[in-house]
C-alpha cells in the first residue's frame, strides 16, 4: 500500500504555472516543426524504425521495441505519410518544453524563470533537431526530464506516490533506450554520498523500480535468446565515438547540441547551483557522474541531453532569484534568443532542396543528416534497373542484399516485391536469405561476401537526380553469382551492429 510520507517542516508552495506563455511557446514549435516534416524526406533511421515495426518483436539487436511499435502504427494509419510519422516526436518536444517550464517552477522558479528555461529548450539545436524525426534520441530525453521533474518535486513534499510514477516513466525510458539505467545507478550513489538518504528508504522508490526491472524483463530475454547483441552494438557505438572525437569531443559537442549561448551558460550556471544546493547537490553529483560515464565508455554526446533541462530549470530558478553578475546578465535576454533561434534553423528543412543540392559538396546550410533525407526512391530506382538487367530466369531467384541497414530498410519500404535483406544492425535480425535464392545484387562493399561467390561484377552506381552529396550517394551495385556457403553460415560470418 501507497503511503504519503509527511512533508519536510517550511515545504514551500510553488509559484504558478505562466501557462499561456509556455503553452504558446510549445505551440509555435509544434507548428515550426509541423511546418517542416514533409519537405525532405525518410531520415534513413526513420525508414529502419518502420521497417522493424514490420518486423515487430520483443526487442531489437540495437534498442527496445517502443519506438518501432510507433512506427508501425504511424505506418499502418497512413503509409507512407513522413508527416504523420513525425506527429509523436512533435507532440514529444512540445512536451519536454512544458516539463522544462515545471522544472524551473518546481525549483521556486515564477514566470520569468519558467520563459528562460523553456525559451532554451525552444532554440536547442538537440531537441529542434530531435523533434524532426522519430527517433529514440527523441523521446529517451523526454523520460529524463520528467523523471527529474518527478524526483525534484519529491524532494519538496516527499509524496512516495511520486517515486512510483518515477518507476513508471522509468519503465517506459527502458522501452525506448537503456541509458536511464546509468542514471538510477549514478544517483543511488550520489544520495548515498550527499542524502537524501530517506528517498532510499521509501518503498515506493523498490516498489517503482520493481516495476521497471518487469516491464523490460521481455526485452532481456529476447537479447538473452540472441546472444546479447546491444553489448556489441554498445561496443560498436564507443568504436564509432572515436572518429567523432571520443572523449575529447563529447563535451563539446554536447555543449554545442544543447545550445551555444544559451544553453551552454545556462547549464554551466545550473550545475554549478545545483552543486552548492544541500537538498539538490546530489542531482548535480548524478550529471556529472553519469556524463562521466558516457564520455569513459564512448557514448554519443546526445546521450546527455535529457540533463540539460534540469541544469537550464536550475539556473533559471536561481536568476530571477538573484541579478547575475553585471559581466554575463546579458545572455538570458531575448536578443541572445533571437540570435539562437536563427542559429538553430540550420537544423530544420527550411531550405528548398533544389536549390540547396546542386551543388557536388554538402551545403553549408543543410547539416548532414537533411541530407540524408533525400533521395531514397532514386536509390531504390536504381536498384530496381540492376535487378531488371538480370536474365528473366535469374531475376526470379535473386534477392538483394545491402551492407546498409538504411539502404536494406529503404528498400524493404519503397519496394517491398523485391526480396531484400541486409546483414547491418539490427536488420540483420529480420531474416536471413533463403538457401533456395540465386544471384544477390548487393548495395555497397562488396568484400565481406566475395569469398563466398564465384563471381563478382559491379553493374551500376547508385545515384539521386538532385546530385546531393550524401551518404549513399555513389554506392556501388555489384551481382554476385555462384554461392558456395550455406546462407546460415554466411549471415553468421557477416552479420555486424
Amino acid at each position: 500500500m501507497t503511503t504519503t510520507a509527511p512533508a519536510p517542516s517550511g515545504v514551500r508552495d510553488v509559484p504558478t504555472f505562466a501557462r499561456g506563455p509556455v503553452l504558446g511557446l510549445a505551440a509555435a514549435v509544434g507548428v515550426l516543426l509541423t511546418a517542416v516534416s514533409g519537405r525532405y524526406g525518410y531520415f534513413g533511421d526513420e525508414l529502419y524504425f518502420v521497417a522493424a515495426g514490420h518486423h515487430l518483436d520483443w526487442g531489437f539487436a540495437d534498442q527496445p521495441p517502443l519506438v518501432p511499435l510507433l512506427a508501425l502504427l504511424a505506418d499502418t494509419v497512413a503509409p507512407g505519410s513522413v508527416e504523420v510519422l513525425r506527429i509523436p516526436s512533435t507532440l514529444a518536444t512540445m512536451l519536454g518544453l512544458v516539463l522544462t517550464a515545471l522544472l524551473a517552477r518546481e525549483l521556486g522558479g515564477a514566470r520569468r524563470a519558467q520563459l528562460i528555461a523553456a525559451g532554451a529548450f525552444a532554440v536547442s539545436p538537440n531537441f529542434l533537431a530531435g523533434g524532426h524525426l522519430l527517433a529514440t534520441s527523441t523521446f529517451d530525453p523526454l523520460m529524463w526530464v520528467a523523471l527529474t521533474l518527478l524526483l525534484v518535486r519529491w524532494v519538496r513534499t516527499h509524496d512516495d506516490r511520486l517515486l512510483l510514477a518515477a518507476g513508471a516513466v522509468t519503465a517506459v525510458g527502458l522501452q525506448i533506450k537503456f541509458l536511464l539505467v546509468a542514471f538510477w545507478v549514478v544517483a543511488i550513489i550520489a544520495i548515498l554520498l550527499c542524502g537524501p538518504r530517506e528517498m532510499l528508504r521509501r518503498p515506493a522508490l523498490w516498489g517503482g523500480g520493481a516495476l521497471a526491472v518487469l516491464t523490460t524483463l521481455p526485452t532481456l530475454l529476447w537479447q538473452a535468446r540472441n546472444g546479447w547483441p546491444q553489448l556489441e552494438f554498445t561496443k560498436a557505438v564507443a568504436a564509432e565515438s572515436v572518429y567523432a572525437g571520443g572523449m575529447i569531443g563529447f563535451l563539446p559537442f554536447a555543449f554545442f547540441l544543447g545550445g551555444l549561448l544559451i544553453g551552454t551558460v545556462l547549464a554551466l550556471h545550473g550545475e554549478v547551483a545545483l552543486l552548492r544546493d544541500p537538498a539538490l547537490r546530489w542531482l548535480g553529483v548524478t550529471v556529472l557522474g553519469v556524463t562521466a560515464i558516457f564520455m569513459v565508455t564512448g557514448g554519443r554526446p546526445y546521450y546527455i541531453a535529457g540533463l540539460f533541462p534540469l541544469l537550464w530549470a536550475m539556473s533559471a530558478a536561481r536568476i530571477e532569484a538573484r541579478r547575475p553578475a553585471i559581466w554575463w546578465r546579458w545572455v538570458p535576454t531575448w536578443p541572445t534568443y533571437a540570435l539562437s533561434a536563427l542559429f538553430v534553423l540550420g537544423v530544420l528543412n527550411i531550405v528548398p532542396i533544389q536549390p540547396a543540392a546542386t551543388h557536388s559538396d554538402k551545403p553549408l546550410m543543410i547539416g548532414n543528416f537533411q541530407l540524408d533525407e533525400i533521395g531514397w526512391p532514386d536509390f531504390v530506382a536504381d536498384v530496381r534497373t540492376a535487378v531488371a538487367t538480370l536474365p528473366p530466369d535469374e531475376a526470379r531467384s535473386a534477392i538483394v542484399v545491402a551492407d546498409s541497414y538504411w539502404m536494406g530498410s529503404a528498400l524493404q519500404h519503397y519496394a517491398p516485391d523485391l526480396p531484400s535483406y541486409s546483414y547491418s544492425r539490427g536488420a540483420a535480425w529480420f531474416g536471413v536469405p533463403p538457401e533456395d535464392s540465386g544471384a544477390v545484387v548487393l548495395i555497397g562493399d562488396p568484400t565481406p561476401l566475395a569469398g563466398a561467390f564465384r563471381t563478382v561484377t559491379r553493374v551500376g552506381t547508385l545515384e539521386n537526380d538532385l546530385r546531393v552529396n550524401n551518404l549513399t550517394q555513389g554506392t556501388p551495385i555489384f551481382v554476385l553469382q555462384g554461392r558456395t556457403v550455406p546462407w546460415n553460415q554466411l549471415w553468421a560470418q557477416v552479420r555486424h551492429l
